[in-house]
């Protein structure tokens, strides 16, 4: 049994909620859970307007066995429609997970690069030298 997992991974410009409602019924899915920018906690150095602690940060979203999960871009963030796509690849390990961010990075562009996050042990975002993006995360612990 392989130790990697991935799941599209799509982005809306401030309009999540209402495309993952819209994919909830046409796909026959279940919500799993909503995460908005609010909901994180309050950094006093970059403080966030009213309208960008409503946008979702990460929303997950169950169809069959298939998991989708969706995020609004941050407030001034470029967004391109069309470009709104990302894989998320889930690898168990830390050391696998630098692996394949390396090789990713390579002839490709860091996003953000891997480091601990409120909800991972290693998180990351590269752009490969095809232009398509991934989402590098450690699963944390289950306990």
């Amino acid at each position: 049994m392989s130790t990697i997992s991935l799941n599209p991974y799509l982005i809306f410009d401030g309009n999540t909620r209402e495309a993952v409602n819209f994919y909830e019924k046409t796909l026959d899915g279940k919500v799993m859970g909503f995460l908005t920018f609010g909901d994180m906690p309050a950094d006093p150095n970059h403080p966030m307007t009213d309208d960008m602690k409503d946008r979702v940060m990460h929303a997950h979203l169950k169809v069959g066995d298939a998991d989708l999960m969706f995020s609004d871009t941050y407030e001034g963030m470029p967004y391109q429609p069309g470009d709104t796509i990302q894989i998320a690849i889930h690898p168990k390990e830390q050391g696998k997970a630098r692996e394949i961010f390396a090789a990713l990075e390579n002839g490709g562009q860091v996003v953000m690069p891997l480091q601990k996050t409120d909800w991972s042990p290693l998180y990351g975002i590269v752009k490969d030298k095809f232009g398509v993006t991934f989402q590098i995360n450690v699963p944390e612990e289950q306990l």
